[in-house]
């Protein structure tokens, strides 16, 4: 049961790990802070938006630029609110899976030149390999042929 689980948490513990390594953390926060604080301006300032879930789920569009128009800020503080969450918004969606995609693709080609670096060791220690590794390397060699 704990092997079914493992491949999904994965992906998500990496994801966390770079976003703590990167300094994203930082930029998440702000987003969600941005998020919630305008929410409450928003439930304050805005006649046609008074419950808070509602006023987060129109700042959360608005951030998002999605605008499905269900709400709309009619005052002006409230307008002034919108075009900073979602200029908060925007830079957020921009910067977090661009640095995310970064760092992964720099730690797949770190990755690829260690298994590169561990390959090319084997192959100048070739004569003193057992049968069984010197099959492993021939497979390993085979498939990646096919590939190409």
């Amino acid at each position: 049961m704990k092997n079914s689980k493992q491949p999904i948490n994965r992906p998500i513990k990496r994801m966390m790990l770079i976003i703590k390594r990167t300094g994203m953390r930082k930029v998440l926060i702000a987003y969600i802070i941005s998020l919630c604080l305008g929410a409450l301006l928003i439930t304050i300032f805005e006649p046609n938006i008074k419950d808070y879930g509602n006023a987060l789920w129109y700042c959360f569009v608005a951030s998002t630029t999605i605008g499905f128009g269900d709400y709309a800020a009619v005052g002006v503080i409230g307008r002034i609110v919108t075009v900073l969450v979602t200029i908060v918004g925007i830079l957020a969606v921009a910067i977090i899976p661009g640095v995310i995609v970064s760092y992964y693709t720099e730690y797949l080609r770190i990755k690829e030149k260690e298994t590169i670096s561990t390959f090319l060791e084997e192959l100048e220690n070739l004569p003193s390999l057992s049968e069984e590794r010197l099959k492993a390397i021939s497979e390993k060699v085979k498939s990646f042929n096919k590939k190409k």
